[in-house]
């Protein structure tokens, strides 16, 4: 049952009339891991997409990666003054790494948007990952339904770095965007990491006025890298500009191509991708919940101290040990 303390109608309530405190409060309810939030939090989200089956929501999505150093934060910190000055509701995602030992993240998100921060248009969320994918799948996937039944039609999910998070985020919106350097081995390194084959629209940043002409030479190396990687594709090819987020120069033109890659998919493109989507959230949804499970398990806990200590000493291989918890978990 819902916990006495989370007013379920109220905070839907409050989440549509796009008011902060609220979308605050259900954003940390659809991240929790207790079980009587996480029954809350269901109930929420079948609240805020009432009625919404089959109706794809206009908001536009995007993912915002790039290698450590990169400029992401001054790039989102643009582009969302950028939208909002255009009559744009902006809400920002950030999926900030997660300690696995501690489950502490770096939430600094805000101080490095400080200007968007105070921006009444804009909303900010640092997206902490719980040390697992599927944290990020079930969080932010959920917080960006929160932030969409809350009126903000962009949002824009800002990844930490070049990994495997990446591939997740890009399987939850619309468009992937991908900053990169104008230094050696960027190139290489994009490509090494799959990255550049699920980016939909790349940006060379910190093209400053004194650094614009190396910015140039990277685009185009960039540029001639991806028509390696797509030329077999007779469809979307992604393309490659230069920006500055420092100096806001060319934000407007990559946001034009965001929206024309968007624009690409069409309608039924559209639909169809966020449907698969969709699709890939529930098992994602499914392997959280099986994992939760599994770790408030009755049966686990009595054998757990004693799997442990049976595999540190080396008396059980590890195999073995999975089996036995897995039997344990199905009653056996």
């Amino acid at each position: 049952m819902t916990g006495p303390e989370v007013d379920v109608p109220a905070l839907v309530e409050g989440v549509r009339a796009g008011k902060r405190a609220s979308v605050s409060r259900a954003i940390t309810l659809v991240e929790s891991s207790r079980r009587d939030h996480r029954e809350a939090a269901r109930e929420l989200l079948a609240e805020l997409t009432r009625g919404e089956a089959g109706v794809q929501s206009p908001a536009v999505r995007v993912g915002i990666s790039g290698v450590p150093g990169v400029g992401k934060s001054t790039f989102i910190e643009s582009l969302g003054r950028l939208l909002t000055a255009d009559g744009n509701r902006v809400g920002v995602l950030a999926v900030d790494p997660s300690s696995v030992r501690t489950g502490g993240s770096v939430l600094g998100v805000k101080t490095r948007m400080g200007r968007l921060s105070a921006d009444p248009n804009a909303y900010i969320r640092p997206s902490p990952t719980a040390g697992t994918l599927g944290g990020v799948a079930r969080a932010t996937t959920q917080a960006m339904i929160v932030l969409e039944a809350a009126g903000h039609d962009v949002v824009l999910v800002e990844t930490v770095g070049v990994g495997q998070s990446e591939v997740t985020v890009a399987g939850m919106v619309d468009t992937f965007l991908f900053l990169a350097l104008a230094r050696t081995g960027d190139q290489l390194q994009g490509i090494k990491k799959g990255i550049l084959e699920i980016a939909d629209v790349v940006a060379v940043n910190k093209a400053d006025s004194d650094r614009e002409a190396e910015a140039r030479v990277a685009a185009r190396d960039l540029s001639q890298a991806l028509h390696f990687v797509y030329s077999r594709s007779a469809g979307w090819v992604p393309p490659v500009l230069t920006c500055s987020g420092l100096e806001g120069r060319g934000i407007d033109e990559v946001w034009a191509k965001v929206l024309e890659h968007r624009d690409s998919l069409g309608e039924d493109g559209l639909a169809t991708k966020r449907a698969e989507q969709q699709l890939a959230f529930t098992w994602a949804l499914v392997r959280d919940e099986l994992d939760q499970r599994l770790l408030h398990s009755a049966g686990v806990a009595a054998i757990r101290d004693e799997v442990r200590a049976a595999v540190l000493s080396g008396d059980l291989a590890a195999p073995l040990a999975a089996d036995r918890v897995l039997a344990a978990f199905d009653g056996r």
